[in-house]
């Protein structure tokens, strides 16, 4: 058997079968696991490292999901080459929801990949030339807002874009005053566990996304699970907890992508107001809804000021300006800014500045309009494309508005669909990270994500699905 000398840490937050799989993925990246190596059986890892079957069989699938390895029939798990693939985009939810890296590969045999991959947007259609205007004219503006270390809260221009564009689509009223601007979503997370600060157990929607619980878990706080029902998060279930903040994705949930009605959005302001608690209402897409009327943020129903509200530019605008937002309540924007003081900003100035410019000049607005079309055009032709090669094999879940879908493949296995479609050339992923527990992920369930694709290459994926999936069709 291979020599494998983990280091697991039972007494770690962080999982086994995470801590396995980053030791796995290291080996091969570092090319200790040589391509076409055969790794050992489930059993036999389990036995040699003291672990649980599901622990080593988890890890193997997320290796088997990012394309480190591959499964032959009858014969084993082998490593694969780490031949870079040329992709249309890249990015995440940063991704898969999984804000992890992810370095998918496709047999060499198989066609260049489609990669349904969530968190990849349309770049081919981005206002490149009024994006360097503003660059440009951010790198004239010669100031110490500029060139220095920046506001600790953020450039105040551009806060004050952010308040006025939140008003006008998002139906938020806040002043400049309590917005602070971060690099993403769990930056802004790991701040606000770190200066508020966050109370040691933090409800969560279950399934819910990976990328915030792991920042939590990594700063030592409890994760409670509240599951859903048809109308997002249980608030009955939430009240039996002792938690004080509850993270939610009221707007798009992800993953499941389900859409808080009205009433339920008003049960959990109400539960926030009865037991003095806080939302954290993270609205990461907010723009990209495709059918029904817009439902106003959770912030703009909070008469009691108990939301504390997160949005990114990583959706409507590009990943790689890493800048995410956040709408504290008064009091706590207050207290949170003295705390402030001796942290520096994370988002690069120059950039905050070509932003505030891009917001001002009304190019955000008129990109925003563009890509929401666009991406309405792709979600059509998905669902068409699902329903004509894929048909009654398959169920179809959360697809009302954002970046992605679920599909649920009736009787089938995620790990032996990924393999499958990997055959085909084309690379689709499992949600289970977003789960507490991943085993309680339904094994059948496939994320596509479908920013990142034409309407050609969708249509082309799709079919390749099927190809590979049923090929008795």
């Amino acid at each position: 058997m291979i020599s494998l000398t983990p280091d697991l840490d039972r007494e770690c937050d962080l999982p086994l079968y995470q801590q396995l799989f980053s030791y796995l993925k290291g080996q091969i990246e570092a090319g200790i696991l040589k391509e076409n190596e055969r790794l050992p059986s489930i059993r036999q890892l389990s036995v040699y490292l003291s672990v649980s079957k599901n622990t080593v069989e988890t890890a193997y699938q997320q290796l088997l999901a990012e394309g480190y390895i591959q499964s032959k029939l009858r014969s084993g798990l082998y490593v694969m080459a780490l031949e870079k693939l040329e992709l249309e985009g890249s990015g995440g939810r940063t991704g898969t929801a999984l804000e992890s890296e992810k370095t998918q590969q496709v047999p060499k045999s198989s066609p260049l990949a489609i990669n349904f991959e969530y968190g990849d947007v349309e770049l081919a259609h981005f206002p490149v030339r009024q994006w360097k205007k503003c660059m440009v004219e951010a790198l004239e503006e010669c100031t110490v807002e500029v060139y220095g270390y920046g506001d600790r809260q953020g450039h105040a221009g551009l806060r004050t874009e952010i308040a006025r564009y939140l008003y006008q689509a998002r139906g938020v009223v806040c002043s400049s005053e309590q917005i602070f601007l971060s690099a993403g979503t769990q930056t802004m997370i790991s701040m606000l566990c770190q200066l508020l600060p966050l109370p040691p157990m933090i409800a969560m929607e279950e399934p819910g996304y990976n990328g915030v619980r792991t920042v939590l878990r990594n700063h030592g706080r409890e994760i409670i699970p509240v599951p859903l029902d048809s109308d997002g998060l249980t608030v009955n279930l939430l009240k039996q907890t002792d938690a004080k903040v509850v993270y939610v994705t009221p707007s798009h949930q992800f993953p499941v992508g389900i859409i808080m009605p009205v009433q339920n959005r008003v049960r959990l302001l109400q539960w926030a107001y009865e037991h003095d608690g806080y939302i954290i209402e993270d609205d990461f897409d907010s723009e990209l809804r495709y059918q029904g009327q817009p439902i106003p943020a959770l912030k703009a129903m909070d008469t009691g000021d108990k939301v504390i509200y997160l949005g990114t530019l990583s959706k409507s605008f590009l990943p790689g300006v890493r800048l995410s937002y956040m709408v504290l309540p008064e009091l706590l924007a207050k207290d949170y800014r003295s705390k402030l003081q001796t942290y520096s900003q994370s988002v690069s100035p120059l950039i905050q500045a070509a932003v505030y410019r891009f917001m001002k000049e009304g190019y955000f607005e008129s990109h925003i309009r563009k890509m929401r079309k666009l991406y309405q055009a792709r979600h059509k032709t998905l669902l068409r494309v699902i329903q004509e090669h894929l048909g009654s094999r398959v169920g179809v879940i959360g697809q009302k508005s954002g970046m992605h879908l679920l599909l649920d493949v009736y009787n089938r296995s995620s790990d032996e669909l990924i393999e499958q479609a990997y055959q085909q050339g084309v690379i689709v992923y499992t949600p289970r990270l977003n789960w507490l527990n991943p085993e309680e992920c339904p094994p059948s369930y496939i994320m596509l994500g479908f920013g990142g694709l034409s309407e050609e290459k969708i249509r082309e994926g799709i079919i390749r699905l099927s190809k590979a999936w049923f090929p008795e069709m």
